[in-house]
């Protein structure tokens, strides 16, 4: 095979989203030969698939592509190419290859399966290519996958986003919601099956929207229902839902489906209710409570997380003492959570009252020490249980233990036969920390 020494490296800012096209262009260099190498410098392409969501990121991939100038220098013959949310942006292409000659390949979001033809492309004709599709056209099924895990995996069940939250850049970046066939999502998952794997995540920026631009309309609860009849299957989650559409069917379906894990990714982004208008969320404070009881007293023990933002603009001390008094009203068992970045194109980047960043940064600290002890609190009362775990390997810790997480997605590191790789064991865990249990195998 003519590409067969030749080596790639891909480097992935960003969401489960994000990590997914990065498994599928792999995939297709994997399909033309190519290897995956995790050295840069050894690499014959590199690849970085960027992330527009935070300023953070952006500012990881300008740095990255200035490293590789003399990369490009000393072997001229390696192709660099950008792809991903970033390049989305208006200007952003332009921009990147005005200052960063040297990039090979541009593109977005909506055409990365045709890498393979730029690619060919830029070998045969010896120039740079730019091409940012502005609008989806439909979605493309069968592209090869290379699978960073053998035990669990993602499955993107629909793409783009019709939310307009005022902070966001992914409808312009992802465009609108399109959902797959679910004879396509049962298939791709019956393939996983048959491979070996245990465990689903499925995929979208609103998954609770799925299947409503389909004909006919498939309700996500259904879909859900499908899934759970999948022989072989073990686990299935999924993320993200929007609280404005977690309806109580899903709820139901949860609570009723021995393979839903009992957990549950559900963003409040604020605990004011002005700053959750201004964010353009669609429910209030005391919404967003009366769902998480409703979740909790239909699933016992249900694990919660969330994101958070603080320093949107116009936050005030009592906007964000709100905030701290739901995380300690909901007790979540993760969250995820971000200093307010302003994103050109979105509505909040012109607001006025920007908040100054020693006032985000103190905000941030104060919420960093709050969820922390939610999280010390729940862990907790795991001590002494009996769980099930999934042992999706060997733990990152240096000390040789395994790990793998439960049913409500906490992880637990214990020593254990390596044997047990990819099936579901029963641990008792001994000892709780912030954000990971200990346990011995049972």
């Amino acid at each position: 095979m003519e590409n067969e020494n030749k080596l790639f490296y891909i480097e992935t800012w960003g969401c489960q989203m994000n990590e997914e096209d990065s498994e599928k262009l792999s995939g297709m260099l994997r399909n033309s030969g190519y290897s995956n190498t995790e050295e840069r410098e050894k690499a014959d392409i590199i690849i970085f698939n960027t992330c527009c969501v935070r300023e953070n990121a952006e500012l990881k991939v300008y740095g990255n592509l200035g490293a590789l100038k003399k990369l490009k220098k000393t072997n001229p013959d390696l192709i660099i190419a950008v792809c991903g949310c970033m390049m989305q942006q208006e200007g952003m292409a332009q921009a990147i290859i005005k200052k960063y000659p040297f990039v090979d390949i541009i593109f977005g979001t909506h055409n990365s399966h045709k890498f393979p033809e730029y690619l060919n492309r830029t070998k045969q004709e010896g120039k740079s290519i730019i091409e940012i599709w502005n609008k989806e056209e439909g979605i493309v099924e069968g592209l090869p996958i290379d699978r960073k895990s053998d035990v669990k995996a993602f499955v993107t069940i629909m793409y783009g986003c019709n939310n307009f939250c005022t902070y966001c850049i992914v409808p312009y970046v992802r465009g609108r919601e399109r959902s797959r066939n679910p004879e396509d999502i049962e298939a791709e998952i019956q393939g996983l099956v048959k491979l070996g794997y245990k465990e689903i995540t499925l995929l979208g920026q609103n998954v609770n929207s799925y299947g409503k631009d389909l004909v006919p309309a498939l309700s996500f609860s259904n879909l859900l229902r499908r899934l759970n009849n999948i022989d072989g299957l073990e686990r299935v989650r999924f993320m993200t839902s929007h609280p404005k559409d977690l309806t109580e069917d899903v709820i139901d379906a949860i609570s009723e489906c021995d393979k839903l894990c009992e957990q549950i990714h559900l963003p409040v982004q604020s605990g004011s209710s002005r700053i959750l208008k201004k964010m353009n969320r669609f429910y209030t404070r005391e919404d967003y409570l009366n769902l998480v009881k409703k979740i909790k007293e239909k699933i016992p023990g249900v694990g919660l997380s969330t994101d958070i933002i603080v320093g949107f603009p116009g936050e005030t001390e009592e906007d964000f003492e709100e905030t701290l008094s739901l995380v300690k009203e909901v007790e979540y068992d993760t969250a995820f959570t971000f200093i307010y970045s302003n994103r050109q194109g979105t509505p909040a980047d012109k607001m006025d009252e920007q908040i100054p960043e020693d006032v985000k940064h103190n905000r941030f600290n104060r919420l960093i020490e709050a969820v922390n002890k939610t999280f010390e609190k729940n862990n907790k009362e795991y001590e002494g249980k009996v769980v099930e775990v999934l042992v999706e390997g060997e733990s990152k810790t240096s000390d040789d233990r395994l790990m793998g997480r439960t049913r409500t997605g906490k992880l637990v590191n214990f020593y254990g036969d390596k044997s047990n790789v990819g099936k579901l064991i029963n641990v008792r865990i001994v000892k709780s920390n912030s954000f990971s249990l200990t346990g011995e195998e049972i």
